[in-house]
Parts: C-alpha cells; sequence; structure tokens
C-alpha cells in the first residue's frame, strides 16, 4: 500500500531523477579529474625527460659514458622513476639505470619502438600525446608511464672529433623513461571512492529532505483532506480542515471548509423549508382543529372556576386547566404568526406609542419579576410608516426575552428611542439583482446572515463555480463555492445565460482590476471590484442619497446574556434557550416582521453582563 501513495511516488520519483543527476555529475567529475592527473602526469615526465636529455647533452657530444652513467643513476634515485634508458639508432639499450639492460636490443614491435616503427616508414618527430605511453609490465603490476624522447641529430654531433655519425642520420637513438603510477593510481582510487561517498550522502541527504517537505507539504494535507472527505461520504458536515497554507491544497482545504459550510447550509435550509411547509400544514390543522376545543376548555374551566370559590384545592386544579390552556392557545398563535407572515398594514405610527402599549401588555409580568423599566424616548421621534400591530408584536417578544433573562434582583430593563444618521453601506439590503438579458440572480435558497444571495458564475483560470454574493451593501460575507487566491481577479457571469458580468473598459479606484455590474431593477447598477478580497463597491442610486436617517430602538437588559454559539442561532426557528417552556418562533417572528418593514436588526450580548437589541426602521421607506 505504501508504493501506491502520492508521497512515495513522487519521493521515489524526484529520488530517482537526482540519483541519475548526481550519478553523470560525479562520472564525468572522476574522468575529468582522470584526464587532469594523467596530462599531468605526462607533462612531468616530459619535463624529467627533457632534464635528462640536457643533462647528458655534453657528456655524450664529448663520449664520457661514466659521467653519463651517473647522471642517469643519480636521477634514477628519485621517487617513482623505475627506470631510464638510451637507445641507439639499431635499438640496443646503451645506457640504463638498470645494469642488466645495457646490451639489450628491443625489436621494433616491442613497447618501447612500436610507437615510432608502427608505420612501414619510421617517424621522425613525436608530439607530446605520442612520447608517452601507459601499460603494465605484467598483469598484476601497477601501471607505469612510458617517455620516449627521441636524441636528434644536430651540428655539434656530426662536426664533433669523433665524427660517430653522419650528418644524413636525423635521429640517433632514444630516451626512454619508465615513470611508476602506484601514488596516482592510489590518489584516483581515493578521489573515487570520496565522490562515490559524497554521492551517496547527497543522494541520501537529498531523499530524507525531499522526503520530509513531501511529507509536510504533500503527504500531511492530502490526508487531511482524505480524512475530511471520508467525514464528508459519512454525512459529517461539521468536519473542519482549518488549513493556514496558502499554497494550492491549502487553497482546497480551504474551498473544501466552504463547500462544507454551504453544504451544511443547505441542508439546514432544506430542512428548514421542509419544516417550514410541515409548519405551514399543521398551522392550518390547528386552526380549525384545536382552537375551538382549546375555547371549550377555557371558557368551561374558567366558570368552573368562579363556582370553586371556597374549595381550595378543586380552585388550584382549575387555575392549573385555566393557565395551561392560555398557554396553548399562545403556543397556536405564535405557530399561525409565523406561518402566516402576513403583508403589514402600514399607517403612519409613534413607536414611542407602541412601545408604551406592548409594556401595559406585559405590565404584570414586570411585576411579578420585581423588574426596573428605564425608557429613554427621543420626544421629538418622527413618525414612521409601519404595521403598529406587528410592531407592537416585536416588542412584546423582545421585552418578555429580557424579562426571561433578568436575575432575581436588580432587574433593569432599558428601551431608547432615538433618530441615527447611517450611511447606506452596510445597512441597504439588495433585494433584486439581474444580468443584462434580465435573469434573476437572487438565490432564495442560499441565504447569508438569513437573507437571499446573489449566485453568480465565478471563473479563475481552468476553474469554474459559483459565488454567492452578500446582499447587503458594503458586505463583503461572500460564500465561494470555487478555489480563489487573495489579491487575484476572477470573472463573473450569468449562471443562467452565462453572459459577461465584467465591465473591462474600467478599473476598480483602489486596486486596478476590472470590475463586475449588476442591474438592479428600479435602483441603477451596483459595480465591485472582482479581485479576490478587495472591497470596493459603489450604487450611485444608493450612493447619491447620502447617508438615511433611521429610527433606532435599543432594548437593553443586564440578564444572563447569550453565549457566542447560542447567538448565531437565536433567530433560527424552532431554536429556544427555555427547553420546555418556549417554542423557539418568538425571535423568528421578529426577525420577518423587521424584515418585511425594510428594517435591519442585530443583537449584541456578553455572558454575565446582559443583552442588547437594535432595531432600525428607515424614516423614509425605500
Amino acid at each position: 500500500m505504501i508504493f501506491k501513495r502520492l508521497s512515495t511516488k513522487l519521493i521515489l520519483l524526484v529520488s530517482f531523477t537526482a540519483v541519475i543527476i548526481i550519478g553523470v555529475f560525479a562520472f564525468i567529475s572522476l574522468t575529468s579529474q582522470r584526464d587532469v592527473l594523467i596530462e599531468e602526469v605526462q607533462r612531468h615526465a616530459n619535463q624529467l625527460s627533457e632534464t635528462v636529455k640536457k643533462s647528458t647533452h655534453d657528456e655524450m657530444l664529448v663520449n664520457r659514458r661514466e659521467h653519463i652513467i651517473s647522471i642517469i643513476e643519480k636521477i634514477a634515485e628519485e621517487p617513482n622513476i623505475k627506470e631510464i634508458k638510451i637507445f641507439n639508432k639499431a635499438g640496443e639499450v646503451i645506457y640504463s639505470s638498470d645494469k642488466n639492460s645495457v646490451g639489450v636490443k628491443l625489436s621494433q614491435t616491442s613497447e618501447n619502438c612500436i610507437v615510432c616503427h608502427s608505420n612501414t616508414k619510421p617517424v621522425t618527430t613525436l608530439k607530446i600525446n605520442d612520447k608517452t605511453r601507459i601499460f603494465r609490465l605484467h598483469p598484476d603490476s601497477t601501471r607505469v608511464i612510458g617517455v620516449i624522447n627521441p636524441i636528434y641529430n644536430e651540428w655539434s654531433c656530426y662536426t664533433a672529433e669523433c665524427h660517430a655519425h653522419s650528418e644524413d642520420q636525423s635521429i640517433l637513438g632514444l630516451l626512454d623513461i619508465t615513470v611508476d603510477l602506484r601514488n596516482v593510481d592510489y590518489q584516483l582510487a581515493k578521489s573515487e571512492l570520496l565522490i562515490v561517498i559524497l554521492a551517496l550522502v547527497s543522494i541520501i541527504s537529498l531523499g530524507l529532505i525531499i522526503a520530509f517537505f513531501i511529507n509536510r507539504w504533500v503527504d500531511k494535507p492530502v490526508k487531511k483532506i482524505v480524512e475530511a472527505t471520508n467525514k464528508l461520504a459519512v454525512g459529517n458536515l461539521n468536519y473542519r480542515i482549518s488549513s493556514t497554507s496558502k499554497d494550492e491544497l491549502g487553497v482546497l482545504s480551504n474551498s473544501f471548509d466552504r463547500m462544507t459550510k454551504n453544504l451544511s447550509e443547505m441542508k439546514m435550509q432544506l430542512f428548514q423549508s421542509d419544516k417550514m411547509a410541515s409548519l405551514g400544514q399543521l398551522a392550518a390543522g390547528v386552526a380549525h382543529e384545536i382552537n375551538n376545543p382549546l375555547t371549550g376548555v377555557l371558557t368551561y374551566s374558567s366558570y368552573l372556576l368562579k363556582r370553586a370559590k371556597g374549595n381550595p384545592e378543586l380552585e388550584s386544579d382549575l387555575n392549573v386547566i385555566v393557565r395551561e390552556t392560555k398557554r396553548s392557545r399562545e403556543i397556536v398563535k405564535q405557530l399561525l404568526d409565523f406561518a402566516r407572515q402576513s403583508v403589514p398594514k402600514r399607517i403612519k405610527t409613534d413607536v414611542n406609542v407602541v412601545i408604551d402599549r406592548a409594556l401595559n401588555i406585559v405590565l404584570n409580568e414586570i411585576k411579578i419579576k420585581n423588574a426596573k423599566v428605564e425608557l429613554l424616548y427621543d420626544k421629538e421621534l418622527p413618525e414612521i410608516v409601519v404595521d403598529p400591530n406587528q410592531i407592537q408584536q416585536v416588542f412584546i417578544n423582545l421585552i418578555v426575552n429580557a424579562l426571561d433573562s433578568l436575575r432575581e434582583q436588580n432587574g433593569i430593563i432599558k428601551i431608547k428611542t432615538e433618530v441615527v444618521s447611517l450611511s447606506p453601506k452596510g445597512i441597504v439590503q439588495i433585494k433584486k439583482a439581474v444580468c443584462p438579458n434580465s435573469h434573476n440572480l437572487m438565490d432564495e435558497e442560499h441565504k447569508i446572515e438569513g437573507l437571499p444571495s446573489i449566485k453568480v458564475k465565478a471563473k479563475y483560470k481552468q476553474n469554474e463555480g459559483y459565488i454567492h454574493l452578500d446582499p447587503i451593501y458594503g458586505l463583503h460575507r461572500h460564500h465561494y463555492g470555487i478555489p480563489l487566491i487573495k489579491d487575484k481577479p476572477f470573472e463573473l457571469s450569468c449562471p443562467t445565460c452565462d453572459i459577461s458580468l465584467m465591465v473591462n473598459d474600467s478599473h476598480c479606484p483602489e486596486c486596478g482590476s476590472s470590475y463586475f455590474k449588476l442591474t438592479i431593477p428600479e435602483k441603477g447598477e451596483l459595480i465591485g471590484c472582482s479581485k479576490f478580497g478587495g472591497t470596493w463597491q459603489k450604487w450611485e442610486y444608493i450612493d447619491e442619497k447620502g447617508k438615511s436617517d433611521y429610527l433606532q430602538i435599543k432594548i437593553e437588559d443586564n440578564g444572563e446574556g447569550i453565549s457566542n454559539e447560542t447567538l448565531e442561532r437565536i433567530f433560527d426557528p424552532f431554536f429556544s434557550t427555555k427547553g420546555q417552556k418556549g417554542t423557539g418562533l418568538g425571535l423568528s417572528v421578529v426577525w420577518g416582521i423587521v424584515d418585511n418593514h425594510n428594517g435591519r436588526i442585530n443583537v449584541e450580548s456578553k455572558v454575565g453582563i446582559g443583552t442588547t437589541f437594535k432595531i432600525k426602521f428607515p424614516v423614509v421607506i425605500n
């Protein structure tokens, strides 16, 4: 199995390549070093030959044999010089450092003579490479190098008193020096061994380094991705790789995390859609099948309660029946409110008055909790066009939640109204967006922070996928379904007709990248930077209006607070922290009503300190 792994294949491939490269380099290095050493030995032997030749020149002219023999013997005492010989024209040894060789006559095919007599006509001049030869005296001996140096006839020879040679002779004899290559071969063997050892060490070291980094940069990330895909295959959509690497595998890991997050969200959306469909059917059935029996139970139990005066035990039981019947009726009402999401009946409304009405409804609960309510109203608050009944329901739900979170004593709820002037960026929601061919780009199924996203097709190099853009102007909580690289631009197109959404002849004023353009029906065009990580956007229709006034209602309590994990889900239907006491629909109803009024709601909370809800309604409805 280990040889089937990608990292093993990469290590073997790179190691094999390294062996070939280092092996070729070692071979070339050894060959070059061997040639250099041999050339140096040849040059040294040739210089030695010339030295012997010049040292014996004058002695030969006067035929001083004793001096010649003495010179030859002394030079032959040098280390590594095996023998020095001088041949005459006939091939007879007339001088030698080895006395046993004097008088020996060599044939033209011998090692010493073959160079000059290899052709039919003897060679009279020799190059330095032709003068030298490397051979073994016998198969088991070390190598030796022999240098042949012709002794040429010159004017001094044929004019000397002895007249031993005629002027017609070109070569009078031959000087042959044999040098032992034992030390040279030892150095060559030593160098070869050293280079082989260095090559092996280099290959092993390189293999280990490659194995380490491939294991770190390839094997481990791939294992994490494989493990993540296996987790995903068995349905674990919450598994995350969380890679910090910036390379392709890191991008792939982050893309996988985004994919699983999107799948998880889509699964939840499908689940919520199924629940909502079921809830709609349930609500309709509940309205007809349960409301009437509950009304009957409540009527008769209330009647019996009046008749039970003086019977404490029966009165207590009937109080339980009345209380629980009212609670059941309230649950049914919340189900109907949530499922119907009725169209608001908007009129000019004083929000301060609506808050007062909501407080009167929950006054008994405030007294039971012994809570203190601080009202910080803006007396010059402008009227806004809203459905007062629905807005009252919003305040009732939020105040009841605040009361439930208060501790036994020192419970305070602060309600503040004011007008705030805000930039449209981060506030205005894009509810409609189309391509140049008028295809709808809004995706109701894929939501970002509970709002329908803008679905576009994205292309980066050879990769294609979908990006869901944040529907809030100026925010950039996009969901990416394609691997991208930071600060690199990508191209956008319509997912339906594939028409380009890019404006190539204009560029982002911040980074110079091309920007995309979305058509907002009846509200102009939205343009934005196409660079991954770019934050520039412009919507002239909204920007020309400048800052807008919003009526802000802040409801703050000093209760138990909400954890960060819970805070992310408080607006989800059926999510409740009250156990069996809550239905999990109160805040979902609040979100739906505020959204239907083009408002925004956000929450801040710290455990043990308290929670603050901020609701903003535009003073002028767009």
